[in-house]
């Protein structure tokens, strides 16, 4: 006789009911069972309200964190781009290209202040101001009570070099 035999004798002996062996469903340790079923907040699914909706908040250049607090009754911004990943690029893209053919268009008119910023902006040009500071009536500024005596040979030469090319010489 083994031992499981006679621990059912003492068992019915005793009147003890056998239970059952509990199903386990292997959590991180033995017997800690894990997540049961239905439990937990549900997954999220956008709706395509939601969709249309942080796209154009997205144009209207709304941060990501002002945009996750509008959207059902506020989102995680992690939820807000891993579920409306594509609307937040289209909605920037559109609205920037919707800016540019306004832009555009108002360049074509005539509208000079616009010209001129795209002219910066899309051309890279630019104004450049020239500044020369002469001392009075022109002339050179005279610097007085300069100590050279500091300074290598080699910087006093440079220095020598840089006032001839000056001069014309």
């Amino acid at each position: 006789m083994n031992i499981t035999s006679i621990l059912k004798i003492k068992m019915k002996k005793h009147n003890v009911e056998e239970k059952p062996p509990v199903k386990k469903h292997g959590g991180a340790r033995p017997g800690t069972g894990g997540a049961m079923p239905g439990a937990g907040r549900p997954a999220f699914v956008p709706t395509d309200y939601e969709r249309k909706q942080v796209e154009a908040m997205s144009g209207y250049g709304l941060p990501i964190d002002q945009i996750a607090i509008l959207v059902r009754e506020g989102i995680h911004e992690e939820t807000l781009r891993k579920h409306f990943h594509k609307e937040l690029i289209y909605g920037k893209a559109k609205a920037n290209g919707q800016v540019g053919k306004t832009l555009f268009q108002k360049v074509m008119d005539g509208d000079t202040t616009a010209a001129i910023w795209w002219t910066k902006t899309q051309m890279r040009w630019k104004e450049v101001q020239a500044h020369e500071i002469t001392g009075k009536d022109g002339a050179a500024i005279e610097v007085k009570g300069l100590d050279v005596s500091k300074l290598s040979t080699e910087v006093l030469a440079q220095i020598m070099i840089a006032k001839d090319a000056a001069n014309g010489k």
